[in-house]
């Protein structure tokens, strides 16, 4: 069987290792599997969401309203943005996958940050699409700029926060980095982990409601992480309407399901569970660095939900990442983006606690 000829240059995007995984491998009782690996909201899902869920059981067999308007309600009201600035989509992903399609052929080319979501490049090749990198995993502005004038791609992704690296860039820079590019280049500012950032550091808030006064940009927001429903499968785009409406040619029927739209709905309108959980957040991220510094390990400053530890040679984060699954403490081995480092979501205390005492002892 003859396949597309762009599938033979994509890597097979790998997700974090699932709890039940480590269970069948190693024989680990689930209640002793720690998962720290898919910055998941560790303190679970919203008692209100929860009780929709519950509500609306027996609506399982009912597709959803389409029209999703009173999630993209809630969405309008939180960013003060017009319903018909929004797109709704099975993650922030399934948005990336549609912008992929409705710009990117085998004559255009995107660009990005040598470190950044692999989704954005996966995307882009399945359309034949050139990929270009910057040298740094940090979005600087010269780097940007002086590909961006070599190549003309049709475009740049902006993932502030980072994932995986949990750098942010500040706001100034993200918009320096827009205006600095042609009209026929959309800028998409993927902003997964913007709810951390917000709370941490205001200068690198990105308000949605700012991008609509710009032609030629996107921006992606999730429920997947402080909002702590990535079973839930929720995200969205907010643009001007004419990127909007060329979206939705690509947005198949009922593209989440009927209980991840009640659920989305519910946690939109209650901040209290986003507070909590940013939080908690908050007050264990410091213990990673403290960590860190008390061990002479580089850290990257977060402005993300998961930081991620740096190593010398003397220690290869493959060999860090395996022994940890062995003991039922899953994080993410950044090797695959070429770095010598591994990603940890911060978690609750008590698994904070088990992945500092075993880390300690593989390394």
């Amino acid at each position: 069987m003859r396949y597309n000829k762009a599938l033979e240059d994509i890597k097979i995007y790998e997700a974090g290792k699932p709890i039940e995984l480590v269970v069948r491998e190693f024989g680990i009782a689930p209640e002793d599997v720690v998962k720290l690996a898919s910055n998941e909201n560790p303190i679970g899902t919203n008692p209100k969401v929860k009780q929709t869920i519950i509500d609306n059981a027996d609506k399982a067999h009912l597709y959803p309203d389409d029209s999703m308007f009173e999630l993209k309600d809630a969405l309008a009201l939180k960013y003060g943005v017009d319903e018909n600035n929004i797109i709704i989509g099975a993650g922030s992903d399934q948005i990336l996958e549609f912008i992929s399609r409705i710009l990117l052929d085998e004559h255009s080319s995107v660009l990005m940050s040598a470190v950044t979501f692999a989704m954005y490049e996966i995307y882009a090749k399945q359309m034949g699409a050139k990929v270009y990198k910057t040298a740094s995993f940090e979005h600087k502005y010269d780097e940007f700029m002086e590909a961006y004038n070599m190549y003309r791609s049709k475009i740049i992704y902006i993932c502030t926060p980072n994932n995986p690296t949990g750098d942010a860039t500040a706001k100034d820079d993200v918009y320096k980095i827009i205006k600095s590019v042609g009209k026929d280049t959309l800028v998409v500012v993927d902003g997964a982990y913007m709810e951390y950032a917000s709370a941490k550091d205001s200068r690198y808030t990105i308000e949605p409601k700012d991008i609509l006064e710009l032609p030629n940009v996107i921006y992606l927001g999730t429920f997947s992480k402080a909002y702590g429903l990535g079973g839930m499968r929720v995200g969205y785009g907010i643009a001007n309407r004419e990127i909007i409406e060329q979206l939705y040619k690509m947005r198949p029927p009922f593209n989440i399901s009927t209980l991840s739209l009640a659920s989305a709905i519910t946690a939109c309108k209650d901040d209290s569970f986003v507070k909590e959980s940013i939080s908690l957040h908050q007050e264990q991220i410091k213990r990673y660095e403290v960590f860190a510094k008390d061990n002479g390990i580089k850290y990257i400053d977060s402005y993300t939900n998961f930081i991620t530890y740096i190593f010398e040679d003397s220690i290869d984060s493959t060999k860090i990442s395996n022994e940890l699954l062995k003991r039922g403490v899953i994080i993410r081995n950044l090797a695959s983006y070429d770095m010598n480092a591994i990603r940890i979501t911060v978690g609750t205390a008590k698994q904070n606690d088990i992945f500092f005492k075993n880390f300690l002892e593989v390394i």
